[in-house]
Protein backbone atom coordinates (compact mmCIF):
# COMPACT_ATOMS: atom_id res chain seq x y z
CA UNK A 1 0.00 0.00 0.00
CA UNK A 2 2.84 2.39 0.87
CA UNK A 3 4.46 1.82 -2.52
CA UNK A 4 1.16 2.52 -4.29
CA UNK A 5 0.83 5.80 -2.38
CA UNK A 6 4.36 6.84 -3.40
CA UNK A 7 3.51 6.09 -7.04
CA UNK A 8 0.23 8.00 -6.82
CA UNK A 9 1.95 10.98 -5.22
CA UNK A 10 4.56 10.97 -7.99
CA UNK A 11 1.85 11.08 -10.65
CA UNK A 12 -0.19 13.73 -8.82
CA UNK A 13 2.85 16.02 -8.80
CA UNK A 14 2.88 16.04 -12.61
CA UNK A 15 -0.90 16.13 -13.03
CA UNK A 16 -1.04 12.55 -14.29
CA UNK A 17 -2.81 9.36 -13.23
CA UNK A 18 -2.52 5.62 -13.74
CA UNK A 19 -4.61 3.55 -16.17
CA UNK A 20 -6.45 0.75 -14.36
CA UNK A 21 -7.50 -1.08 -17.53
CA UNK A 22 -3.96 -2.42 -17.93
CA UNK A 23 -3.45 -3.55 -14.33
CA UNK A 24 -2.03 -7.07 -14.26
CA UNK A 25 -2.16 -7.78 -18.00
CA UNK A 26 1.61 -8.26 -18.24
CA UNK A 27 1.42 -10.95 -15.55
CA UNK A 28 -1.16 -13.10 -17.36
CA UNK A 29 0.05 -16.63 -18.18
CA UNK A 30 0.38 -18.47 -20.56
CA UNK A 31 1.62 -16.05 -23.18
CA UNK A 32 -1.20 -16.60 -25.65
CA UNK A 33 -3.65 -15.57 -22.94
CA UNK A 34 -1.49 -12.54 -22.16
CA UNK A 35 -1.73 -11.35 -25.77
CA UNK A 36 -5.51 -11.60 -25.59
CA UNK A 37 -5.53 -9.76 -22.26
CA UNK A 38 -3.41 -6.93 -23.71
CA UNK A 39 -5.68 -6.62 -26.75
CA UNK A 40 -8.85 -6.61 -24.65
CA UNK A 41 -7.45 -4.07 -22.18
CA UNK A 42 -6.41 -1.73 -25.01
CA UNK A 43 -9.88 -1.92 -26.57
CA UNK A 44 -11.51 -1.15 -23.22
CA UNK A 45 -9.17 1.75 -22.49
CA UNK A 46 -9.48 3.23 -25.98
CA UNK A 47 -13.21 3.81 -25.48
CA UNK A 48 -12.68 5.72 -22.23
CA UNK A 49 -9.62 7.53 -23.57
CA UNK A 50 -11.53 8.95 -26.53
CA UNK A 51 -14.48 10.01 -24.38
CA UNK A 52 -12.19 12.16 -22.21
CA UNK A 53 -11.45 14.66 -24.97
CA UNK A 54 -8.69 15.81 -27.32
CA UNK A 55 -5.35 17.57 -26.98
CA UNK A 56 -4.99 21.33 -27.48
CA UNK A 57 -2.34 21.04 -30.22
CA UNK A 58 0.41 18.83 -31.67
CA UNK A 59 3.10 19.42 -34.27
CA UNK A 60 5.87 17.16 -35.56
CA UNK A 61 9.14 18.40 -37.07
CA UNK A 62 11.93 16.32 -38.65
CA UNK A 63 15.28 16.34 -36.80
CA UNK A 64 17.75 14.11 -38.68
CA UNK A 65 18.17 11.01 -40.82
CA UNK A 66 20.56 8.32 -39.62
CA UNK A 67 21.66 4.85 -40.82
CA UNK A 68 20.03 1.60 -39.77
CA UNK A 69 20.54 -2.02 -40.88
CA UNK A 70 17.82 -3.50 -43.09
CA UNK A 71 17.93 -6.84 -41.28
CA UNK A 72 17.11 -5.12 -37.97
CA UNK A 73 14.35 -2.99 -39.46
CA UNK A 74 12.18 -5.93 -40.55
CA UNK A 75 13.36 -8.89 -38.46
CA UNK A 76 15.32 -10.35 -41.40
CA UNK A 77 12.14 -10.48 -43.50
CA UNK A 78 13.40 -8.56 -46.57
CA UNK A 79 13.85 -11.15 -49.32
CA UNK A 80 15.62 -9.30 -52.15
CA UNK A 81 19.18 -8.02 -52.51
CA UNK A 82 19.35 -4.44 -51.31
CA UNK A 83 21.67 -2.02 -49.61
CA UNK A 84 22.47 -3.41 -46.14
CA UNK A 85 21.91 0.03 -44.64
CA UNK A 86 18.93 2.34 -45.00
CA UNK A 87 18.08 5.70 -43.43
CA UNK A 88 15.42 6.49 -40.89
CA UNK A 89 14.20 9.96 -39.95
CA UNK A 90 13.75 11.05 -36.36
CA UNK A 91 10.84 13.38 -35.64
CA UNK A 92 10.34 15.63 -32.62
CA UNK A 93 6.69 16.08 -31.62
CA UNK A 94 5.43 18.97 -29.48
CA UNK A 95 2.12 18.26 -27.72
CA UNK A 96 0.05 20.74 -25.72
CA UNK A 97 -2.71 19.53 -23.41
CA UNK A 98 -4.40 20.10 -20.05
CA UNK A 99 -3.32 17.85 -17.21
CA UNK A 100 -5.73 16.34 -14.67
CA UNK A 101 -5.28 19.38 -12.42
CA UNK A 102 -6.50 21.64 -15.25
CA UNK A 103 -3.00 23.04 -15.87
CA UNK A 104 -1.94 23.67 -19.49
CA UNK A 105 1.18 21.64 -20.30
CA UNK A 106 3.72 21.40 -23.11
CA UNK A 107 5.39 18.05 -23.79
CA UNK A 108 8.29 17.43 -26.18
CA UNK A 109 8.50 13.87 -27.51
CA UNK A 110 11.76 12.61 -29.07
CA UNK A 111 13.98 15.73 -28.87
CA UNK A 112 17.01 13.88 -30.26
CA UNK A 113 20.33 15.75 -30.22
CA UNK A 114 22.24 14.21 -33.17
CA UNK A 115 25.69 14.90 -31.66
CA UNK A 116 24.71 12.81 -28.65
CA UNK A 117 23.29 9.96 -30.70
CA UNK A 118 26.52 9.73 -32.71
CA UNK A 119 28.30 8.68 -29.50
CA UNK A 120 26.29 5.50 -29.01
CA UNK A 121 28.74 2.58 -29.49
CA UNK A 122 26.86 1.24 -32.52
CA UNK A 123 27.02 4.54 -34.41
CA UNK A 124 30.52 5.36 -33.22
CA UNK A 125 31.80 2.04 -34.58
CA UNK A 126 29.86 2.48 -37.83
CA UNK A 127 31.45 5.89 -38.38
CA UNK A 128 34.95 4.49 -37.67
CA UNK A 129 34.33 1.83 -40.30
CA UNK A 130 33.14 4.41 -42.85
CA UNK A 131 36.24 6.53 -42.19
CA UNK A 132 38.54 3.59 -42.99
CA UNK A 133 37.09 2.47 -46.31
CA UNK A 134 37.43 4.16 -49.72
CA UNK A 135 34.38 6.26 -50.44
CA UNK A 136 33.39 6.32 -46.78
CA UNK A 137 32.63 10.06 -46.89
CA UNK A 138 30.28 9.53 -49.85
CA UNK A 139 28.57 6.73 -47.93
CA UNK A 140 28.11 9.00 -44.92
CA UNK A 141 26.62 11.77 -47.07
CA UNK A 142 24.35 9.19 -48.73
CA UNK A 143 22.91 8.05 -45.39
CA UNK A 144 22.94 11.06 -43.04
CA UNK A 145 20.89 14.24 -43.27
CA UNK A 146 20.45 17.02 -40.72
CA UNK A 147 17.16 18.94 -40.69
CA UNK A 148 16.86 20.71 -37.34
CA UNK A 149 18.23 20.81 -33.81
CA UNK A 150 15.59 20.55 -31.03
CA UNK A 151 16.25 24.14 -29.97
CA UNK A 152 15.66 25.30 -33.54
CA UNK A 153 12.32 23.49 -33.57
CA UNK A 154 11.16 25.44 -30.51
CA UNK A 155 12.11 28.71 -32.20
CA UNK A 156 10.24 27.73 -35.38
CA UNK A 157 7.14 27.00 -33.32
CA UNK A 158 7.38 30.27 -31.39
CA UNK A 159 8.33 28.60 -28.11
CA UNK A 160 11.08 29.30 -25.62
CA UNK A 161 12.86 26.63 -23.62
CA UNK A 162 11.02 27.80 -20.52
CA UNK A 163 7.67 26.95 -22.16
CA UNK A 164 8.42 23.24 -21.88
CA UNK A 165 7.09 21.25 -18.92
CA UNK A 166 8.18 17.75 -19.90
CA UNK A 167 10.25 15.90 -22.45
CA UNK A 168 10.29 12.17 -23.10
CA UNK A 169 11.59 9.45 -25.42
CA UNK A 170 9.85 6.16 -26.11
CA UNK A 171 13.16 4.63 -24.94
CA UNK A 172 16.68 5.92 -24.40
CA UNK A 173 18.60 4.16 -27.18
CA UNK A 174 21.20 6.56 -28.64
CA UNK A 175 20.13 9.41 -26.34
CA UNK A 176 22.50 11.45 -24.17
CA UNK A 177 20.50 12.77 -21.22
CA UNK A 178 23.25 15.28 -20.42
CA UNK A 179 22.59 17.14 -23.67
CA UNK A 180 18.90 17.50 -22.82
CA UNK A 181 18.74 17.85 -19.04
CA UNK A 182 22.10 19.53 -18.49
CA UNK A 183 25.06 18.26 -16.49
CA UNK A 184 27.57 19.43 -13.91
CA UNK A 185 30.24 17.47 -15.80
CA UNK A 186 31.98 18.49 -19.01
CA UNK A 187 31.19 16.10 -21.87
CA UNK A 188 34.31 14.80 -23.61
CA UNK A 189 35.33 17.13 -26.43
CA UNK A 190 33.43 20.11 -24.99
CA UNK A 191 34.75 23.06 -22.98
CA UNK A 192 31.99 23.64 -20.44
CA UNK A 193 29.12 21.79 -18.76
CA UNK A 194 25.90 21.58 -20.75
CA UNK A 195 22.97 23.78 -19.80
CA UNK A 196 19.47 22.24 -19.82
CA UNK A 197 17.92 22.28 -23.28
CA UNK A 198 14.43 22.91 -21.92
CA UNK A 199 14.90 25.00 -18.79
CA UNK A 200 13.32 23.38 -15.74
CA UNK A 201 11.50 20.69 -17.75
CA UNK A 202 11.58 17.15 -16.38
CA UNK A 203 12.19 14.04 -18.44
CA UNK A 204 9.37 11.50 -18.14
CA UNK A 205 10.96 8.06 -18.13
CA UNK A 206 9.75 4.59 -17.24
CA UNK A 207 11.54 3.39 -14.12
CA UNK A 208 12.80 0.27 -15.93
CA UNK A 209 14.36 2.33 -18.71
CA UNK A 210 16.22 4.53 -16.24
CA UNK A 211 17.35 1.44 -14.33
CA UNK A 212 18.77 0.01 -17.56
CA UNK A 213 21.06 3.03 -17.88
CA UNK A 214 22.14 2.60 -14.27
CA UNK A 215 23.03 -1.09 -14.68
CA UNK A 216 23.40 -2.24 -18.26
CA UNK A 217 23.54 -5.78 -19.62
CA UNK A 218 26.22 -6.45 -22.30
CA UNK A 219 23.46 -7.28 -24.80
CA UNK A 220 22.03 -3.76 -24.31
CA UNK A 221 25.29 -1.83 -24.31
CA UNK A 222 25.78 -1.00 -28.01
CA UNK A 223 22.66 1.16 -28.26
CA UNK A 224 23.04 3.31 -25.15
CA UNK A 225 25.40 6.29 -24.80
CA UNK A 226 28.17 5.67 -22.28
CA UNK A 227 28.07 8.05 -19.32
CA UNK A 228 24.82 9.66 -20.40
CA UNK A 229 23.72 10.13 -16.76
CA UNK A 230 26.99 11.72 -15.66
CA UNK A 231 26.40 14.91 -13.70
CA UNK A 232 22.65 14.93 -14.42
CA UNK A 233 20.49 16.04 -11.49
CA UNK A 234 18.35 12.99 -10.54
CA UNK A 235 15.46 15.34 -9.75
CA UNK A 236 15.27 16.19 -13.46
CA UNK A 237 13.73 12.75 -14.05
CA UNK A 238 10.04 12.13 -13.40
CA UNK A 239 9.80 8.35 -13.28
CA UNK A 240 6.67 6.26 -13.64
CA UNK A 241 5.69 2.60 -13.80
CA UNK A 242 3.20 0.87 -16.06
CA UNK A 243 0.76 2.95 -18.12
CA UNK A 244 -0.16 6.57 -17.34
CA UNK A 245 -2.35 9.29 -18.79
CA UNK A 246 -0.76 12.72 -18.59
CA UNK A 247 -3.95 14.66 -19.20
CA UNK A 248 -6.83 15.14 -21.56
CA UNK A 249 -6.09 13.29 -24.80
CA UNK A 250 -2.52 12.21 -24.04
CA UNK A 251 -1.13 9.02 -22.51
CA UNK A 252 2.15 7.14 -22.23
CA UNK A 253 1.46 3.42 -22.58
CA UNK A 254 4.04 0.92 -21.38
CA UNK A 255 5.04 -1.13 -24.43
CA UNK A 256 7.93 -3.35 -23.30
CA UNK A 257 9.90 -5.69 -25.52
CA UNK A 258 12.09 -3.48 -27.70
CA UNK A 259 13.48 -2.33 -24.35
CA UNK A 260 12.23 -3.15 -20.86
CA UNK A 261 11.05 0.41 -20.26
CA UNK A 262 9.74 1.24 -23.73
CA UNK A 263 6.62 3.39 -23.79
CA UNK A 264 4.44 4.80 -26.58
CA UNK A 265 2.94 8.24 -26.99
CA UNK A 266 -0.83 8.12 -27.57
CA UNK A 267 -2.79 11.28 -28.40
CA UNK A 268 -6.45 11.89 -29.20
CA UNK A 269 -7.12 14.45 -31.94
CA UNK A 270 -10.03 15.68 -34.02
CA UNK A 271 -9.09 12.91 -36.48
CA UNK A 272 -9.01 10.23 -33.79
CA UNK A 273 -6.20 8.45 -31.96
CA UNK A 274 -2.54 8.52 -33.01
CA UNK A 275 0.21 6.30 -31.60
CA UNK A 276 3.97 6.86 -31.85
CA UNK A 277 6.92 4.63 -30.94
CA UNK A 278 9.91 2.87 -32.47
CA UNK A 279 8.56 -0.65 -32.15
CA UNK A 280 8.48 -0.34 -35.93
CA UNK A 281 10.14 2.11 -38.32
CA UNK A 282 7.34 2.13 -40.90
CA UNK A 283 3.67 1.25 -41.07
CA UNK A 284 4.83 -1.93 -42.81
CA UNK A 285 5.99 -3.20 -39.40
CA UNK A 286 2.53 -2.88 -37.88
CA UNK A 287 0.57 -3.85 -41.00
CA UNK A 288 2.73 -6.36 -42.90
CA UNK A 289 -0.31 -7.72 -44.74
CA UNK A 290 -0.39 -4.43 -46.72
CA UNK A 291 3.35 -4.14 -47.28
CA UNK A 292 4.96 -3.87 -50.72
CA UNK A 293 8.47 -4.28 -49.29
CA UNK A 294 9.64 -7.64 -50.70
CA UNK A 295 9.42 -10.33 -48.04
CA UNK A 296 7.46 -8.46 -45.38
CA UNK A 297 4.02 -9.67 -46.46
CA UNK A 298 5.40 -13.17 -46.85
CA UNK A 299 6.76 -12.96 -43.29
CA UNK A 300 3.20 -12.23 -42.16
CA UNK A 301 1.72 -15.08 -44.20
CA UNK A 302 4.40 -17.68 -43.47
CA UNK A 303 4.48 -17.19 -39.70
CA UNK A 304 0.89 -16.03 -39.16
CA UNK A 305 2.09 -12.93 -37.35
CA UNK A 306 0.11 -9.70 -37.20
CA UNK A 307 3.26 -7.57 -36.96
CA UNK A 308 6.88 -7.58 -38.17
CA UNK A 309 8.98 -6.03 -35.38
CA UNK A 310 11.87 -3.61 -35.45
CA UNK A 311 14.43 -5.98 -33.97
CA UNK A 312 17.80 -4.42 -33.21
CA UNK A 313 17.33 -5.34 -29.54
CA UNK A 314 14.72 -8.00 -28.90
CA UNK A 315 14.95 -7.86 -25.13
CA UNK A 316 11.69 -9.82 -25.20
CA UNK A 317 10.23 -10.58 -28.63
CA UNK A 318 6.91 -11.83 -27.24
CA UNK A 319 6.46 -8.66 -25.19
CA UNK A 320 7.25 -6.52 -28.23
CA UNK A 321 4.68 -8.43 -30.27
CA UNK A 322 2.04 -7.84 -27.57
CA UNK A 323 3.03 -4.17 -27.36
CA UNK A 324 2.59 -3.64 -31.08
CA UNK A 325 -0.88 -5.22 -30.88
CA UNK A 326 -1.60 -2.82 -28.02
CA UNK A 327 -0.58 0.06 -30.30
CA UNK A 328 -2.60 -1.25 -33.26
CA UNK A 329 -5.68 -1.60 -31.08
CA UNK A 330 -5.38 1.97 -29.81
CA UNK A 331 -4.75 3.62 -33.20
CA UNK A 332 -7.62 4.81 -35.38
CA UNK A 333 -7.79 4.39 -39.18
CA UNK A 334 -6.30 7.12 -41.34
CA UNK A 335 -8.82 9.48 -42.92
CA UNK A 336 -6.94 9.65 -46.23
CA UNK A 337 -6.74 5.85 -46.57
CA UNK A 338 -8.68 3.89 -43.92
CA UNK A 339 -6.70 0.73 -44.66
CA UNK A 340 -3.81 2.27 -42.75
CA UNK A 341 -3.67 3.02 -39.04
CA UNK A 342 -2.68 6.35 -37.51
CA UNK A 343 0.67 5.14 -36.27
CA UNK A 344 3.56 7.58 -36.60
CA UNK A 345 6.92 5.83 -36.09
CA UNK A 346 9.03 7.98 -33.79
CA UNK A 347 11.90 7.26 -36.19
CA UNK A 348 10.62 6.44 -39.67
CA UNK A 349 12.11 4.69 -42.68
CA UNK A 350 13.08 7.39 -45.17
CA UNK A 351 10.93 7.25 -48.34
CA UNK A 352 13.97 7.83 -50.55
CA UNK A 353 14.16 6.23 -54.01
CA UNK A 354 17.84 5.46 -53.46
CA UNK A 355 16.78 2.63 -51.11
CA UNK A 356 14.18 1.07 -53.42
CA UNK A 357 12.61 -1.46 -53.00
CA UNK A 358 13.01 -1.06 -49.22
CA UNK A 359 10.84 2.04 -48.96
CA UNK A 360 7.71 2.49 -46.83
CA UNK A 361 4.48 1.43 -48.52
CA UNK A 362 2.58 4.31 -46.91
CA UNK A 363 3.86 7.44 -45.12
CA UNK A 364 1.87 9.85 -42.99
CA UNK A 365 4.65 12.43 -43.14
CA UNK A 366 3.99 13.93 -39.71
CA UNK A 367 1.12 15.42 -37.73
CA UNK A 368 -0.19 18.97 -37.31
CA UNK A 369 -3.16 19.83 -35.07
CA UNK A 370 -4.27 23.11 -33.53
CA UNK A 371 -1.91 26.00 -32.78
CA UNK A 372 1.15 25.63 -30.58
CA UNK A 373 1.15 28.54 -28.12
CA UNK A 374 3.83 30.15 -25.99
CA UNK A 375 3.29 31.35 -22.43
CA UNK A 376 0.89 28.65 -21.26
CA UNK A 377 2.69 28.31 -17.91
Amino acid sequence: MADEKVLDDRLTQIGARSIPEFDGVHDVWPRGDRLNAVRDAAAAYKKRFKEQGVIRAAKSVDIAAAPYPVNYAFHDAVSVPSLPILSMINRMVVVQYEDWNGTPRTLVFEPTVPDGSAEAPYYRNLQKLADKVPGGKLFTDFIYKQYNEPGDVLEKLGLSRDDIDFCTFDHLHVQDSRMILGSTEVIEGESAPREPLFGDAKMLVHSRELATLQSMHPMQWAWYVDGSLGGVDPDKFATFDGDIELGVGVSLLWTPGHTDGNHSLVINTEDGVWVSSENGISLDNWQPELSKIPGVRRYHEQFGREICPNSNTLEDSLDQYDSMIKEKTMADPCGDDPRWLQILPSTELAPWKRFWPVVPTYVHGGIDYGTIESGLK
